[in-house]
């Protein structure tokens, strides 16, 4: 590692700093969407048999302890019930508005971190080729050809480093934004079904 560093110079450290944000905003997501992970359809039948008894804390409680995004507007919309039904429309659509925001956290770094890390490699490399031709310059004709090659092998450590960074990043930013797209599609899906499901007044 100090080798590469010691060869990479200043760029290689930056690619590792990047590499590290990026594993961290990563493991982040992963657990954040994992924590917030619940069989929508199962809790959607549970919260309706509360609903029919006026179990209405218990509706909560349920919300509560299975926070997801869907969880997170149901419990906005039992708090709203006794509103009409537009007024309820609205609470869920400002709390979905709200949650976006949270699905998304992260993800623009990730994002700029997959697009920053090769173009810092070839940065690197552009950088070492003008050290290593400024080196054999400097010796005239009679300079070594292998001090070249040397040079120029150390360069290219930047932009193989650049890319093995940008493309677990940018696999992962793909995934991550699937899967926010398909949440908030999911989410605008039931505010229909939320509303009709705890009534309110017309």
């Amino acid at each position: 590692m100090l080798d590469l560093i010691e060869k990479g110079g200043i760029i290689m450290v930056l690619i590792l700093l990047l590499s590290l944000v990026g594993a961290v905003i990563i493991i982040e997501r992963m657990i954040y969407f994992r924590r917030n992970r619940v069989n929508e359809e199962v809790l959607i039948n549970r919260l309706k048999a509360t609903f029919e008894k006026g179990h209405f804390d218990e509706a909560l409680s349920i919300c509560e302890n299975n926070p997801s995004p869907v969880t997170n507007l149901m419990k906005v919309g039992i708090e709203h019930r006794h509103h009409p039904k537009h007024v309820i429309r609205e609470a869920i659509l400002d709390a979905a508005s709200l949650e976006t925001p949270q699905l998304e956290r992260y993800l623009s770094a990730l994002g700029t971190i997959a697009h920053v890390a090769p173009l810092l490699g070839l940065l690197g490399t552009v950088t070492g080729n003008i050290k290593a031709f400024g080196v054999l310059g400097s010796f005239g004709a009679v300079g070594d050809p292998g001090l070249l090659a040397k040079g120029i092998s150390e360069a290219l450590l930047t932009t193989a480093a650049g890319i093995i960074v940008s493309i677990p990043a940018i696999a992962f930013y793909n995934h991550l934004v699937s899967k926010v797209n398909h949440i908030i599609i999911r989410m605008e899906n039931r505010v229909s079904e939320l509303v009709l499901l705890l009534g309110g007044r017309e």
